[in-house]
């Protein structure tokens, strides 16, 4: 699929009936790739997923229903690039961007949800080093998301344990976390 606005290319693959995206914007003028990144599977939860309405009575694939995925509800941490800006990146770096967040396949989907949207939380910070009070600022944007959970603070430094236990934060102590490079 195609976008005319910004030049850039989707296509989407599936293994094991689960999709990963890749997704491509180039240069037309001057024939290059520009920007070239994926969305491994661990990241496609139905947060990313909208349901598009169902095609018409009268179109030839009549009741199909399509959806789009939100790249804006990916994390960061979750696009792993191969060619950003014009220039592609090593091999060592993208692997070790992909491996990661590896750890995010073993969660059940409800746990995955979870970690997805604090890493979320960290990143928004836009600053490699946070404090808990830092995400706990968090707390009403993850109340309207998971509104059954009555508990969100202690979610938060549960989540935050699993990030640091899986390599994907760092604990500083007293409270203070860093987001691994490769995250």
């Amino acid at each position: 699929m195609f976008c005319p606005a910004c030049g850039a290319r989707r296509l989407t693959r599936f293994a094991n009936n689960r999709p990963l995206a890749e997704l491509m914007g180039y240069d037309l003028a001057r024939f290059a790739v520009t920007d070239l990144f994926f969305v491994p599977k661990q990241f496609f939860t139905p947060a990313i997923i909208e349901e598009r309405p169902p095609l018409a009575p009268t179109a030839r694939r009549a009741g199909w229903i399509g959806s789009n995925i939100l790249l804006r509800e990916v994390p960061e941490s979750g696009k792993v690039w191969f060619v950003r800006g014009g220039e592609a990146l090593g091999r060592a770096d993208v692997l070790e961007q992909w491996r990661s967040t590896l750890f995010l396949r073993e969660a059940k989907a409800a746990a995955r949800g979870w970690l997805i949207e604090v890493m979320k939380c960290a990143e928004a910070l836009g600053r490699e080093s946070f404090t808990l009070a830092d995400i706990y600022g968090f707390e009403d944007r993850l109340s309207a998301i998971y509104p059954g959970n009555r508990h969100v603070r202690p979610k938060i430094r549960q989540q935050l344990q699993v990030l640091r236990d899986r390599g994907w934060l760092e604990f500083l102590g007293r409270g203070r976390y860093r987001v691994r490079a490769g995250g």
